[in-house]
């Protein structure tokens, strides 16, 4: 028998070692809640699961961007719609001034309510935006087109969502600053009947050019809701896919978590054992 080298304890102490650094994982991971804390549990899986949070984060962001897309084409079509009730009034109006039964004073008095309804047409295209970005003319000191916008809806650089440009939703844009000027001045020689029944064509046309703008202000709405819809299901299996990789399965890591326990306690048990054979030697030398 050799004392000098006590082998069988050597050996415990290796094996519960090996079992105290498995029951520290085990109680990392059921601490975390993940199977993977690090890069030397499951490195190919760090790495699959690490894609994926990146995809459904840029996701996530792309959502909030189309819910923010959505409230500016609502601003928009809310705007337009105020538009096409005053388009609507001032038609009236001339239908009103288009008649005989209508005397000059009455055609002066409408005149100066369609001058005021064509101002308020203007404020709106001049003050209707989103977070700075106006939406219905250029700018709003400027009556030229709308550009069109863009929306990221998704991970990379051709995931985007386009409003049509051209929308000039002023006096201008929609051709009827004419009767803005005619009848500007209140006067009846600007402003008769039969100028009055020459606008109504005019107004038909500015409606039919507005609606087609709302239209397509509509269309991107349902294109950008359809989108959130289906980002928002893709990013749900996104993370259903990265929790079957990254996160602990408690039932069966507290079932290893109690098996590695015992091991512990057996290991313990062991060494006291291998210590405890060496001293059977002394009873050689009695």
């Amino acid at each position: 028998m050799r004392i000098n080298t006590n082998v069988a304890s050597l050996n415990a102490r290796e094996a519960a070692t090996n079992t105290n650094n498995n029951l520290q994982s085990s109680l990392e991971k059921l601490s975390s809640g993940l199977r993977i804390n690090k890069a030397s549990d499951d490195a190919s899986g760090l790495s699959i699961a690490d894609k994926l949070r990146t995809q459904a984060s840029s996701i996530g962001q792309s959502i909030s961007n189309g819910n923010s897309a959505v409230s500016l084409t609502q601003i928009a079509d809310k705007a337009m719609a105020e538009q096409s009730n005053i388009l609507d009034i001032v038609k009236t109006k001339l239908i009103q001034a288009s008649t005989d039964t209508t005397s000059n004073e009455g055609r002066k008095a409408i005149g100066k309510d369609i001058d005021k309804l064509m101002d308020q047409l203007n404020n709106i295209a001049k003050q209707t935006n989103y977070n700075g970005t106006t939406l219905l003319q250029a700018t709003s000191t400027s009556t030229d087109s709308a550009g069109k916008l863009t929306f990221q809806m998704g991970e990379t650089a051709t995931d985007i969502i386009e409003t049509k440009s051209g929308v000039t939703s002023n006096t201008s844009g929609l051709l009827v600053d004419d009767i803005q000027s005619a009848v500007a001045t209140g006067l009846s020689a600007d402003f008769d009947a039969t100028a009055a029944r020459g606008f109504l064509d005019d107004i038909d046309t500015a409606l039919n050019t507005l609606n087609g703008w709302r239209a397509d202000f509509g269309s991107t709405q349902n294109q950008l809701e359809s989108a959130v819809r289906n980002q928002m299901t893709q990013q749900t299996n996104i993370k259903a896919a990265e929790s079957v990789i990254r996160d602990v399965d408690y039932a069966a890591e507290s079932a290893n978590f109690n098996k590695q326990n015992i091991i512990a306690q057996a290991g313990t048990y062991a060494m006291s054992q291998a210590n405890a054979v060496q001293q059977n030697v002394t009873r050689l030398l009695q």
